[in-house]
């Protein structure tokens, strides 16, 4: 079994928000994969004293545990009970009703000998590859959906779609968020290769368009995961205009996990 896991910060100087992790063997058997993207808040005062990438090492050290030592729990009570953990860890020093509490994207995966479960909730992607090598996208495609008039500004966004019905979820303070994630469950047998990849990593498709969802795993399992982030950089450097990127960031943190299983 093949597993590589990179994660690269958009800015040296700041701290990378993404966390990953994969855990090999599970149980004595099969193993799991954790993936995530801290919401990066914008900067006013949001009543919490913990930073971002504090809550994702929280965050994703419980999910991490919880997935490979509770096999009997659905994905679903993973995180809620990584959700409720994390929360508990400083619900009395800070203000966890705030829309902007420290957040995150969230890819969860588990599989055994028989079968592979999976769990995405917010815009970071999943990728299940056949032995035949079809490539199936299991994504959560709710912000891809809102109305761009909805992300405008900050208050905009946090009043009318963040973590509200008809607009987008992300892991932050309220485990009942765990049943708004995409789940399901696939054959072991039908997947050759898993590969988990924040937004700054995915840029290279659903930005730059330099290749489908095929393509991209495809490059990965060739070049490695350094090898997309390094031509998800470049892409980002020759885009002067803003052509592609808009008024996202220009370098985004970018985490790539790749797992043959």
């Amino acid at each position: 079994m093949r597993t590589e896991l990179i994660s690269v910060p958009g800015d040296p100087a700041r701290p990378n928000e993404d966390y990953a992790a994969a855990g090999l063997p599970a149980s004595g058997q099969g193993g799991s994969l954790v993936v995530l993207d801290g919401v990066t808040p914008p900067a006013t005062e949001v009543d919490c004293r913990h930073s971002v990438p504090w809550f994702t090492a929280r965050l994703g050290g419980a999910l991490g545990e919880l997935s490979v030592s509770r096999r009997d729990l659905p994905l679903t009570e993973v995180l809620g009970q990584a959700i409720s953990r994390t929360a508990d860890a400083h619900r009395t020093t800070c203000d966890l009703s705030h829309p902007r509490t420290p957040q995150a994207t969230v890819v969860l995966a588990r599989w055994s000998a028989h079968e592979v479960e999976y769990l995405v909730l917010s815009d970071s992607a999943l990728l299940a590859e056949s032995p035949s090598g079809t490539v199936t996208p299991l994504l959560d495609d709710r912000l891809s959906r809102v109305p761009r008039t909805s992300l405008a500004t900050h208050a905009i966004t946090d009043a009318t779609i963040r973590n509200k019905e008809g607009g987008f979820f992300t892991a932050a303070a309220d485990p009942s968020v765990a049943a708004r994630a995409v789940t399901g469950t696939l054959p072991r047998a039908d997947v050759r290769t898993l590969t988990a990849l924040t937004d700054g990593a995915t840029r290279w498709v659903d930005k730059f368009r330099q290749g489908d969802w095929a393509d991209l795993v495809t490059l990965v399992r060739k070049e490695g995961g350094q090898a997309l982030v390094d031509r998800v950089r470049e892409l980002e450097r020759a885009d002067t205009g803003r052509e592609f990127l808009g008024r996202s960031k220009t370098h985004d943190d970018a985490t790539v996990v790749y797992v043959e299983l």
